[in-house]
């Protein structure tokens, strides 16, 4: 048995004191001051999100764009949506593009994570925000609470968002319920292999920014596993005390089911394990299993004496190479959706 108790790591306790901050550290007026000659991009993924993506960009285009000169692009990338997203975002007014149209030529890949791919390489900023496109009750907080560190502090390359995520049950709602992923999956295999990111509170936010120049260096992921993929990607390439997390408040959005999310986690492990592999960790030219099985209750297929029907999902994972290697074999100009 032990004798004392686990403490937290000096390092992990020392990098979350000195590079976390709360969105209200950094209000627009410093920010519009420390600035200078830097653009700032804000890219907006959205798949079939035409309920909430005009509330976004019209906060974004009014608070940081028309009132004051901070944000110099809002782009949003129509990743194959069948409603009427780009025409929604279009005239909420943000410049709309294709997936496809910025992966012309390129192997047709699926995912968030092309769609951001994608919209990196259609930004022109030099600090480039992303922020998912089905957030309720959006404030111009969750871009300047980004986008602070790193027009402030050169010796930032990326910052990463947290915030509370309140999970809506039928009688009740828990402040902190929507992190289920991330309690379960992420943040244990991040401990267990990369225990110095430990110290980020949510690593699978989906609300982030960066210089241009950094995340041009690394791979996007296509699913599930891009937040993971870019966390571990970037400790290795510009180090710990390059990353930063900022306090974002309160998040409010749309939660997935438990088969959903068993997904997202399968997703994550093969993230995970590309990256092992990497490191020698894990076996050279072994995967996963790219399948996964789960089961639905009742269900026109339902098979005898299980009461169930067998659902059978692919979670593997590709990964678009970093944009550097690839950016003469892109458009040269932007088509929109």
């Amino acid at each position: 048995m032990r004798d004392t108790e686990p403490i937290v790591s000096p390092v992990v306790e020392a990098w979350a004191t000195y590079r976390t901050t709360s969105a209200q550290d950094w209000p627009t007026r410093r920010l519009i001051r420390a600035k200078g000659e830097n653009r700032v991009s804000v890219v907006l993924p959205a798949r079939n999100e035409e309920a909430t993506v005009g509330a976004i960009v019209s906060t974004i285009r009014e608070h940081l764009m028309d009132r004051v000169p901070l944000v110099d692009e809002l782009i949003v990338v129509d990743s194959r949506s069948t409603d009427r997203t780009a025409q929604v975002a279009r005239a909420a007014g943000a410049e709309v593009v294709g997936q496809d149209e910025m992966t012309r030529g390129l192997p047709r890949l699926t995912g968030k994570g092309d769609a951001l791919w994608a919209g990196l390489a259609a930004a022109e900023g030099d600090v480039v925000a992303f922020v998912d496109a089905d957030l309720r009750e959006f404030r111009p907080h969750f871009v300047t609470g980004l986008i602070g560190p790193l027009l402030v502090d050169p010796s930032v390359e990326f910052v990463k968002g947290f915030y509370h995520r309140p999970l809506v049950g039928a009688t009740s709602v828990e402040t902190d319920g929507g992190g289920r992923v991330t309690e379960l999956m992420a943040r244990p295999l991040l401990n267990l292999f990369w225990p110095e990111l430990a110290g980020f509170v949510q690593p699978l936010a989906g609300e982030y920014a960066g210089r241009r120049e950094v995340l041009e260096r690394v791979p996007f992921v296509t699913g599930y596993g891009v937040e993971t993929a870019m966390l571990i990607d970037l400790l290795e390439l510009v180090g710990l005390d390059a990353l930063a997390q900022v306090d974002l408040g309160e998040r409010k959005h749309r939660h997935q089911d438990t088969a959903a999310l068993g997904r997202m986690s399968a997703q994550i492990m093969h993230t995970a394990w590309a990256r092992l592999q990497r490191r020698g960790w894990a076996a050279p030219g072994t995967s996963p299993g790219a399948l996964l099985t789960q089961f639905r209750r009742g269900g026109s297929e339902a098979l005898p004496n299980l009461d169930r029907e067998v659902v059978v999902n692919d979670v593997s994972v590709q990964e678009r190479p970093p944009l550097a290697e690839l950016r003469p074999r892109l458009p040269r100009r932007r088509v929109a959706a």
